[in-house]
Protein backbone atom coordinates (compact mmCIF):
# COMPACT_ATOMS: atom_id res chain seq x y z
CA UNK A 1 0.00 0.00 0.00
CA UNK A 2 1.00 3.74 -0.39
CA UNK A 3 -0.13 6.34 1.89
CA UNK A 4 -0.84 9.89 -0.20
CA UNK A 5 -1.50 13.06 2.29
CA UNK A 6 -2.88 16.44 0.89
CA UNK A 7 -2.73 19.03 2.64
CA UNK A 8 -5.44 22.56 2.95
CA UNK A 9 -3.84 24.26 0.33
CA UNK A 10 -4.30 21.55 -2.20
CA UNK A 11 -7.68 21.55 -1.50
CA UNK A 12 -8.21 25.09 -1.20
CA UNK A 13 -11.41 25.25 -3.80
CA UNK A 14 -12.98 23.01 -6.50
CA UNK A 15 -9.88 22.95 -8.90
CA UNK A 16 -7.77 21.72 -6.37
CA UNK A 17 -10.32 18.70 -5.86
CA UNK A 18 -10.05 18.44 -9.30
CA UNK A 19 -6.38 18.58 -9.21
CA UNK A 20 -6.25 15.27 -6.73
CA UNK A 21 -8.03 13.52 -9.17
CA UNK A 22 -5.66 14.23 -11.43
CA UNK A 23 -2.73 12.59 -9.13
CA UNK A 24 -4.54 9.63 -8.50
CA UNK A 25 -5.15 9.15 -12.12
CA UNK A 26 -0.92 9.39 -12.55
CA UNK A 27 -0.36 7.86 -9.89
CA UNK A 28 -2.65 5.18 -9.51
CA UNK A 29 -5.98 4.94 -7.29
CA UNK A 30 -5.60 1.79 -5.87
CA UNK A 31 -4.26 0.51 -2.68
CA UNK A 32 -3.87 3.78 -1.29
CA UNK A 33 -5.05 5.53 1.59
CA UNK A 34 -5.57 9.03 1.38
CA UNK A 35 -5.26 11.19 4.35
CA UNK A 36 -6.89 14.89 3.46
CA UNK A 37 -6.53 18.15 5.51
CA UNK A 38 -9.35 20.46 6.31
CA UNK A 39 -10.09 22.97 3.08
CA UNK A 40 -7.71 25.88 2.66
CA UNK A 41 -7.63 28.07 5.80
CA UNK A 42 -10.86 26.06 7.11
CA UNK A 43 -8.76 25.39 10.36
CA UNK A 44 -7.62 28.99 10.62
CA UNK A 45 -11.48 30.09 10.30
CA UNK A 46 -12.46 27.59 12.87
CA UNK A 47 -10.17 28.71 15.54
CA UNK A 48 -12.05 32.33 14.73
CA UNK A 49 -15.22 30.42 15.77
CA UNK A 50 -13.84 29.19 18.72
CA UNK A 51 -12.89 32.73 19.55
CA UNK A 52 -15.87 33.66 19.21
CA UNK A 53 -17.64 31.25 21.37
CA UNK A 54 -15.33 32.46 24.19
CA UNK A 55 -15.14 36.13 23.66
CA UNK A 56 -17.16 37.92 20.97
CA UNK A 57 -20.57 35.34 20.73
CA UNK A 58 -22.04 38.22 19.05
CA UNK A 59 -19.99 37.61 15.96
CA UNK A 60 -20.51 33.60 16.29
CA UNK A 61 -22.85 32.87 13.64
CA UNK A 62 -21.50 34.90 11.19
CA UNK A 63 -18.10 33.33 11.60
CA UNK A 64 -19.65 30.03 10.89
CA UNK A 65 -22.30 31.16 7.81
CA UNK A 66 -18.94 32.28 6.43
CA UNK A 67 -17.52 28.71 6.65
CA UNK A 68 -20.89 27.34 5.28
CA UNK A 69 -20.89 29.86 2.23
CA UNK A 70 -17.48 28.85 1.98
CA UNK A 71 -17.94 25.50 1.69
CA UNK A 72 -21.10 25.67 -0.64
CA UNK A 73 -19.19 27.32 -3.08
CA UNK A 74 -17.00 24.79 -3.67
CA UNK A 75 -20.07 21.92 -3.27
CA UNK A 76 -21.88 24.05 -6.14
CA UNK A 77 -18.70 24.05 -8.48
CA UNK A 78 -18.20 20.21 -7.86
CA UNK A 79 -21.71 18.84 -8.09
CA UNK A 80 -24.86 19.91 -10.82
CA UNK A 81 -27.20 18.88 -8.66
CA UNK A 82 -28.09 20.17 -5.32
CA UNK A 83 -30.28 17.42 -4.38
CA UNK A 84 -27.17 15.08 -4.23
CA UNK A 85 -26.60 13.24 -0.83
CA UNK A 86 -23.51 15.13 -0.16
CA UNK A 87 -25.19 18.69 0.29
CA UNK A 88 -27.36 17.05 3.72
CA UNK A 89 -24.03 15.40 4.73
CA UNK A 90 -21.60 18.37 4.88
CA UNK A 91 -24.66 20.32 6.10
CA UNK A 92 -25.32 17.70 9.03
CA UNK A 93 -21.83 18.23 10.56
CA UNK A 94 -22.56 22.32 10.67
CA UNK A 95 -25.69 21.48 12.22
CA UNK A 96 -23.79 18.85 14.81
CA UNK A 97 -20.75 21.89 15.61
CA UNK A 98 -23.77 24.58 15.99
CA UNK A 99 -25.59 21.87 18.17
CA UNK A 100 -21.76 21.38 20.25
CA UNK A 101 -21.67 25.11 20.95
CA UNK A 102 -25.01 25.13 21.86
CA UNK A 103 -25.18 22.73 24.83
CA UNK A 104 -21.00 22.35 25.93
CA UNK A 105 -20.67 22.95 29.71
CA UNK A 106 -17.22 22.08 29.45
CA UNK A 107 -14.72 25.56 29.79
CA UNK A 108 -11.59 23.68 28.94
CA UNK A 109 -10.23 25.95 25.64
CA UNK A 110 -8.04 22.91 24.87
CA UNK A 111 -11.38 20.79 24.93
CA UNK A 112 -13.75 22.92 23.02
CA UNK A 113 -10.76 23.62 20.35
CA UNK A 114 -10.68 19.96 19.13
CA UNK A 115 -14.29 19.16 19.44
CA UNK A 116 -14.33 22.09 16.65
CA UNK A 117 -11.81 22.26 14.63
CA UNK A 118 -11.95 18.45 13.54
CA UNK A 119 -15.09 19.40 11.22
CA UNK A 120 -12.55 21.43 8.66
CA UNK A 121 -10.76 17.44 8.27
CA UNK A 122 -14.65 15.43 8.39
CA UNK A 123 -16.32 17.78 6.05
CA UNK A 124 -13.15 17.71 3.17
CA UNK A 125 -13.49 14.38 3.21
CA UNK A 126 -16.83 13.50 2.49
CA UNK A 127 -16.87 16.29 -0.18
CA UNK A 128 -13.15 14.62 -1.73
CA UNK A 129 -14.79 11.24 -1.13
CA UNK A 130 -18.22 11.87 -2.88
CA UNK A 131 -16.45 13.47 -5.81
CA UNK A 132 -14.53 10.80 -6.57
CA UNK A 133 -17.69 8.09 -6.31
CA UNK A 134 -19.31 10.69 -8.61
CA UNK A 135 -16.35 10.43 -11.21
CA UNK A 136 -16.06 6.81 -11.11
CA UNK A 137 -13.39 6.53 -8.56
CA UNK A 138 -14.71 3.88 -5.94
CA UNK A 139 -13.30 4.50 -2.39
CA UNK A 140 -14.05 4.10 1.01
CA UNK A 141 -14.94 6.92 2.91
CA UNK A 142 -13.45 6.48 6.84
CA UNK A 143 -13.98 8.25 10.20
CA UNK A 144 -10.23 8.21 11.08
CA UNK A 145 -11.69 8.91 14.90
CA UNK A 146 -12.51 4.86 14.94
CA UNK A 147 -9.33 4.28 13.86
CA UNK A 148 -6.61 6.12 15.95
CA UNK A 149 -7.29 5.83 19.40
CA UNK A 150 -5.63 8.13 21.80
CA UNK A 151 -5.08 9.98 25.22
CA UNK A 152 -6.86 12.65 26.82
CA UNK A 153 -4.33 15.40 26.08
CA UNK A 154 -6.52 18.11 23.75
CA UNK A 155 -4.20 19.72 20.96
CA UNK A 156 -1.46 17.23 21.34
CA UNK A 157 -2.92 13.73 21.90
CA UNK A 158 -0.73 10.86 22.28
CA UNK A 159 -1.42 7.53 20.17
CA UNK A 160 -1.95 4.32 21.66
CA UNK A 161 -0.64 2.48 18.77
CA UNK A 162 -1.72 -1.14 19.76
CA UNK A 163 -5.49 -0.22 19.74
CA UNK A 164 -4.52 2.35 16.45
CA UNK A 165 -3.34 -0.53 14.87
CA UNK A 166 -5.71 -3.35 15.29
CA UNK A 167 -8.82 -0.71 14.07
CA UNK A 168 -6.88 0.49 11.29
CA UNK A 169 -6.07 -3.08 9.80
CA UNK A 170 -9.57 -4.13 10.28
CA UNK A 171 -10.68 -1.44 9.04
CA UNK A 172 -8.65 -0.37 5.91
CA UNK A 173 -9.17 -2.21 2.74
CA UNK A 174 -5.94 -2.73 1.55
CA UNK A 175 -6.70 -3.79 -2.04
CA UNK A 176 -9.70 -0.63 -2.88
CA UNK A 177 -9.26 3.62 -1.89
CA UNK A 178 -9.56 4.96 1.60
CA UNK A 179 -10.24 8.56 1.62
CA UNK A 180 -9.87 9.90 5.64
CA UNK A 181 -8.65 12.65 7.83
CA UNK A 182 -5.63 13.93 9.03
CA UNK A 183 -4.70 15.42 12.36
CA UNK A 184 -8.06 14.03 14.18
CA UNK A 185 -7.87 11.27 16.79
CA UNK A 186 -10.43 9.96 19.43
CA UNK A 187 -9.54 9.42 23.35
CA UNK A 188 -11.68 6.41 25.02
CA UNK A 189 -14.83 8.56 25.76
CA UNK A 190 -14.88 9.44 22.15
CA UNK A 191 -14.47 12.75 22.23
CA UNK A 192 -12.07 14.28 19.63
CA UNK A 193 -8.63 14.82 19.61
CA UNK A 194 -6.10 16.47 17.96
CA UNK A 195 -2.40 15.37 17.36
CA UNK A 196 -1.17 19.11 17.07
CA UNK A 197 -0.72 21.63 14.75
CA UNK A 198 0.09 20.01 11.30
CA UNK A 199 -0.72 16.48 12.41
CA UNK A 200 -2.08 15.51 8.99
CA UNK A 201 1.50 13.99 8.27
CA UNK A 202 1.90 12.17 11.60
CA UNK A 203 -1.49 10.90 10.40
CA UNK A 204 -0.10 9.60 7.48
CA UNK A 205 2.90 8.08 9.20
CA UNK A 206 0.79 6.72 11.38
CA UNK A 207 -1.15 4.60 8.89
CA UNK A 208 1.99 3.85 7.02
CA UNK A 209 3.23 2.24 10.10
CA UNK A 210 0.19 0.77 10.97
CA UNK A 211 0.18 -1.04 7.42
CA UNK A 212 3.14 -1.71 6.55
CA UNK A 213 3.03 0.63 3.71
CA UNK A 214 5.50 0.89 0.93
CA UNK A 215 5.91 3.93 1.21
CA UNK A 216 4.60 7.88 2.40
CA UNK A 217 3.95 10.89 -0.13
CA UNK A 218 3.11 13.87 1.20
CA UNK A 219 1.91 16.56 -1.66
CA UNK A 220 2.55 20.04 -1.10
CA UNK A 221 2.23 23.56 -3.24
CA UNK A 222 6.14 23.34 -3.32
CA UNK A 223 8.83 20.81 -5.05
CA UNK A 224 9.93 19.22 -2.19
CA UNK A 225 11.55 19.98 0.45
CA UNK A 226 13.73 22.80 0.14
CA UNK A 227 16.57 24.26 1.89
CA UNK A 228 14.47 27.15 3.44
CA UNK A 229 10.65 28.31 3.42
CA UNK A 230 10.24 30.26 0.06
CA UNK A 231 8.06 32.57 1.94
CA UNK A 232 10.92 33.46 4.73
CA UNK A 233 14.12 32.80 2.93
CA UNK A 234 15.14 34.19 -0.95
CA UNK A 235 17.17 31.30 -3.55
CA UNK A 236 15.98 28.37 -2.25
CA UNK A 237 17.50 24.76 -2.88
CA UNK A 238 15.42 21.85 -3.60
CA UNK A 239 16.81 19.34 -1.14
CA UNK A 240 16.72 16.22 -3.91
CA UNK A 241 17.93 13.30 -0.22
CA UNK A 242 17.43 13.32 3.04
CA UNK A 243 18.24 10.59 5.76
CA UNK A 244 15.96 9.43 8.74
CA UNK A 245 17.94 11.41 10.96
CA UNK A 246 18.78 14.34 9.34
CA UNK A 247 15.25 15.23 9.04
CA UNK A 248 14.16 14.28 12.41
CA UNK A 249 16.50 17.27 12.88
CA UNK A 250 15.64 19.61 10.60
CA UNK A 251 11.70 18.88 12.18
CA UNK A 252 13.03 19.36 15.74
CA UNK A 253 13.94 22.84 14.95
CA UNK A 254 10.57 23.51 13.64
CA UNK A 255 10.92 22.90 9.43
CA UNK A 256 7.95 23.29 8.49
CA UNK A 257 7.37 20.85 5.38
CA UNK A 258 7.50 18.05 7.66
CA UNK A 259 5.78 17.13 11.15
CA UNK A 260 8.29 16.34 13.94
CA UNK A 261 6.34 13.26 14.79
CA UNK A 262 5.70 11.37 11.45
CA UNK A 263 9.45 10.52 10.78
CA UNK A 264 9.73 8.47 14.09
CA UNK A 265 7.26 5.56 12.66
CA UNK A 266 8.47 5.44 9.11
CA UNK A 267 12.14 5.32 10.36
CA UNK A 268 11.41 2.05 12.83
CA UNK A 269 10.54 0.26 9.72
CA UNK A 270 12.26 2.39 6.75
CA UNK A 271 9.45 3.56 5.05
CA UNK A 272 10.50 6.05 3.06
CA UNK A 273 8.86 9.14 2.68
CA UNK A 274 7.98 11.18 -0.18
CA UNK A 275 7.60 14.99 -0.20
CA UNK A 276 5.98 16.19 -4.00
CA UNK A 277 4.15 18.59 -5.64
CA UNK A 278 0.39 18.53 -6.59
CA UNK A 279 0.99 20.76 -9.36
CA UNK A 280 3.46 18.17 -11.07
CA UNK A 281 3.19 15.01 -9.45
CA UNK A 282 5.27 13.49 -12.21
CA UNK A 283 9.01 15.32 -10.86
CA UNK A 284 11.47 14.14 -8.69
CA UNK A 285 10.10 16.24 -5.87
CA UNK A 286 12.15 14.51 -2.19
CA UNK A 287 12.67 11.29 -0.92
CA UNK A 288 12.93 10.86 2.82
CA UNK A 289 14.72 7.71 3.14
CA UNK A 290 18.10 5.46 4.86
CA UNK A 291 20.88 6.70 3.05
CA UNK A 292 22.85 10.19 2.46
CA UNK A 293 22.53 13.01 4.79
CA UNK A 294 22.09 15.46 2.38
CA UNK A 295 22.04 16.27 -1.59
CA UNK A 296 22.70 18.69 -2.13
CA UNK A 297 24.54 19.49 1.37
CA UNK A 298 23.61 23.12 1.54
CA UNK A 299 23.05 24.90 4.72
CA UNK A 300 19.16 24.77 5.62
CA UNK A 301 17.56 27.70 7.50
CA UNK A 302 14.73 27.00 9.86
CA UNK A 303 12.86 30.07 11.63
CA UNK A 304 10.37 30.44 14.68
CA UNK A 305 8.36 33.38 15.16
CA UNK A 306 6.90 34.44 18.03
CA UNK A 307 8.78 33.00 20.67
CA UNK A 308 9.68 34.29 24.17
CA UNK A 309 13.00 34.88 25.26
CA UNK A 310 13.22 34.19 29.08
CA UNK A 311 16.53 35.02 31.14
CA UNK A 312 16.95 33.95 34.66
CA UNK A 313 19.08 34.40 36.98
CA UNK A 314 19.37 33.77 40.67
CA UNK A 315 18.69 36.00 43.47
CA UNK A 316 21.52 35.70 45.89
CA UNK A 317 24.42 35.19 42.94
CA UNK A 318 24.62 31.51 43.52
CA UNK A 319 25.06 29.38 40.81
CA UNK A 320 22.23 27.95 39.16
CA UNK A 321 23.11 23.96 39.31
CA UNK A 322 21.03 20.80 38.73
CA UNK A 323 18.22 21.37 41.22
CA UNK A 324 17.59 24.95 39.85
CA UNK A 325 17.50 23.76 36.47
CA UNK A 326 15.16 20.64 37.75
CA UNK A 327 12.74 22.86 39.10
CA UNK A 328 12.70 25.36 36.52
CA UNK A 329 12.21 22.40 33.71
CA UNK A 330 9.36 20.96 36.09
CA UNK A 331 7.73 24.53 35.63
CA UNK A 332 7.96 24.50 32.05
CA UNK A 333 6.34 21.34 31.89
CA UNK A 334 3.80 22.32 34.24
CA UNK A 335 2.74 25.74 32.23
CA UNK A 336 2.98 23.58 28.84
CA UNK A 337 6.19 25.63 27.28
CA UNK A 338 7.82 23.73 24.52
CA UNK A 339 11.64 24.52 25.30
CA UNK A 340 13.57 25.70 21.78
CA UNK A 341 16.79 26.77 23.24
CA UNK A 342 18.72 26.56 26.05
CA UNK A 343 21.87 28.64 27.24
CA UNK A 344 23.12 28.56 30.39
CA UNK A 345 26.40 29.64 32.53
CA UNK A 346 27.22 29.73 36.06
CA UNK A 347 23.77 32.69 37.71
CA UNK A 348 21.90 32.59 34.95
CA UNK A 349 19.70 30.61 32.53
CA UNK A 350 18.08 31.79 29.27
CA UNK A 351 15.58 30.09 27.57
CA UNK A 352 13.98 30.29 24.28
CA UNK A 353 9.78 28.96 24.11
CA UNK A 354 6.73 28.48 22.32
CA UNK A 355 3.89 30.11 24.23
CA UNK A 356 1.38 28.17 22.45
CA UNK A 357 -0.61 27.31 25.48
CA UNK A 358 -0.83 30.81 27.06
CA UNK A 359 0.26 30.04 30.33
CA UNK A 360 3.29 32.73 30.22
CA UNK A 361 2.47 35.38 32.44
CA UNK A 362 1.38 32.21 35.11
CA UNK A 363 4.97 30.89 34.24
CA UNK A 364 6.43 34.23 34.97
CA UNK A 365 4.59 34.66 38.29
CA UNK A 366 5.86 31.22 39.48
CA UNK A 367 9.45 31.97 38.40
CA UNK A 368 9.65 35.46 40.39
CA UNK A 369 9.16 33.41 43.86
CA UNK A 370 12.79 32.37 43.10
CA UNK A 371 14.75 34.02 40.45
CA UNK A 372 15.21 37.13 38.99
CA UNK A 373 13.10 36.74 35.88
CA UNK A 374 13.61 39.26 32.39
CA UNK A 375 11.54 38.17 29.11
CA UNK A 376 11.09 39.75 25.84
CA UNK A 377 8.03 38.71 24.02
CA UNK A 378 8.05 38.49 19.95
CA UNK A 379 10.76 37.40 18.75
CA UNK A 380 12.16 34.69 16.26
CA UNK A 381 14.22 31.82 16.61
CA UNK A 382 16.52 30.90 13.38
CA UNK A 383 17.99 27.77 12.85
CA UNK A 384 20.61 27.11 10.12
CA UNK A 385 21.96 23.26 10.01
CA UNK A 386 25.15 23.12 8.39
CA UNK A 387 25.83 26.11 8.33
CA UNK A 388 28.28 28.57 7.36
CA UNK A 389 29.81 31.97 7.91
CA UNK A 390 28.17 33.37 4.78
CA UNK A 391 24.68 32.00 5.94
CA UNK A 392 25.15 32.99 9.80
CA UNK A 393 25.66 36.76 8.16
CA UNK A 394 23.05 36.65 5.98
CA UNK A 395 20.65 36.40 9.19
CA UNK A 396 22.92 38.59 11.80
CA UNK A 397 23.27 41.80 9.19
CA UNK A 398 18.83 41.61 9.32
CA UNK A 399 18.40 41.84 12.86
CA UNK A 400 19.48 42.83 16.15
CA UNK A 401 20.97 39.30 17.50
CA UNK A 402 19.57 39.03 21.24
CA UNK A 403 21.24 35.71 22.07
CA UNK A 404 23.48 33.23 19.83
CA UNK A 405 24.45 29.66 20.23
CA UNK A 406 26.61 27.77 18.01
CA UNK A 407 27.55 23.99 17.71
CA UNK A 408 29.28 21.80 15.54
CA UNK A 409 25.93 21.59 12.81
CA UNK A 410 23.74 23.69 14.51
CA UNK A 411 23.77 27.56 15.00
CA UNK A 412 20.50 29.11 16.81
CA UNK A 413 20.01 32.93 16.66
CA UNK A 414 17.55 34.41 19.00
CA UNK A 415 17.00 38.00 17.13
CA UNK A 416 14.41 41.10 17.22
CA UNK A 417 13.10 42.13 14.50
Amino acid sequence: MNIFKFGGASVKDAEGVKNVVEVLKVTGHKQKVVVVSAMGKTTNALERVISCYFNKESQLSQEINDLEMYHQVILDQLFSNRSHEVYSKVSAFFSDLKRFLKHNKSPKYDFVYDQVVGYGELISTTIISNYLQDIGLENQWLDVRSCIQTDSTYRDAKVNWETSQEAIQAQVNKSSLTITQGFIGADDNNYTTTLGREGSDYTAGIFAYCLNAESVTIWKDVQGVLNGDPREFENTTLLEQISYEEAIELAFYGASVIHPKTLQPLQRKEIPLYVKSFLNPTTQGTAVSKGQTLVPHTPCFIVKKNQVLISLSSLDFSFIVEDNISEIFSLFHKYQMKVDLIQNSAISFSVCVDNKFRQLNNLINHLKAKFKVSFTEGVSLYTIRHFDDVAVKRIEGQFDVLLKQVATETVQLVVKA
